[in-house]
């Protein structure tokens, strides 16, 4: 419980000197355990009132538990959702049954960010993304600068010493804030169950199979596990050696898929 403490004091302070540095600010919010462990820190940091949009990019390749979840709570929690999709490049055929996952990533995820981005005239974009959850991320910061063309040069990080954050861009773009990078997955797990977080039913076991990592449905395979509960599931990880995304096909198409969609802009 201690820990779990330190972990959403300092989630919600980095939540809270986002917001104070950058007023055009918002989250994005994917469904997924972490996005929403994070939409739960922004309640908890303003009271139950989130002041700035929630962003959802949808590539129309969601599983369908995704939009009903999405749905409901945003409607419960009082959300300002905000919903971006590629229209142009989904009539264009664009999707992962035409296209290698580099190309149908960066249509319907990257590039929808980007417009809304700009559109939006967003300084700061706050996501739910952990260091232990893949490589590349390990490479982040708290606040991590993109350039012009919001591009992620992961070999030129700026240092974050002593809760000193680089609270600007010197081209002026926008900064991507990331308030979980010091939990783990295990963490959340712990998190959701004391807290009593709702969370999308892909996460249960269901005839020895359940989703450990969520993203668009033609992408993510199901674990074998009979884990039909949150005690249950962390029972799971702390014997599993496996990584979290070993189901996610962006880490298995090639080498360094994620390094290079990070760097063009990808969450």
């Amino acid at each position: 419980m201690e820990h779990l403490d330190e972990l959403e004091s300092k989630s919600i302070y980095i939540i809270r000197e986002a917001y104070y540095h950058f007023k055009d600010i918002g989250m994005l919010w994917s469904i997924g355990k972490d996005s929403t462990a994070l939409l739960w820190l922004c309640r908890k940091a303003f009271f139950g009132r989130i002041p700035f949009p929630i962003i959802h990019i949808d590539t129309g390749y969601k599983f369908s538990q995704i939009y009903s979840f999405r749905d409901k709570y945003s409607s419960e929690w009082e959300l300002n959702l905000k919903i971006g999709r590629n229209e142009e490049a989904i009539l264009e055929g664009i999707g992962p049954y035409n296209n290698d996952k580099l190309k149908c990533c960066g249509e319907l995820k990257t590039n929808t960010l980007k417009k809304l981005i700009t559109e939006g005239g967003y300084k700061a974009i706050l996501l739910g993304i952990r260091r232990d959850e893949h490589g590349i991320r390990a490479k982040e910061r708290y606040f991590s600068p993109r350039d012009n063309q919001f591009a992620w040069d992961y070999k030129n990080q700026p240092p974050e010493l002593w809760d000193l954050y680089k609270s600007e861009s010197e081209d002026r773009t926008h900064i991507r804030v990331h308030p979980l990078l010091h939990w783990t997955e295990l963490d959340i797990w712990n998190y959701i169950e004391r807290e009593d977080m709702p969370f999308i039913e892909l996460y249960r076991a269901v005839d020895g199979k359940r989703y450990r990592s969520i993203g668009c449905q033609t992408c993510c395979e199901p674990i074998d596990s009979n884990a039909k509960d949150i005690k249950s599931i962390i029972a799971e990880l702390q014997a599993t050696k496996t990584q979290e995304r070993a189901g996610r096909a962006q880490d298995k198409e090639e080498a360094y898929m994620m390094q290079k969609l990070r760097a063009l802009g990808y969450m």
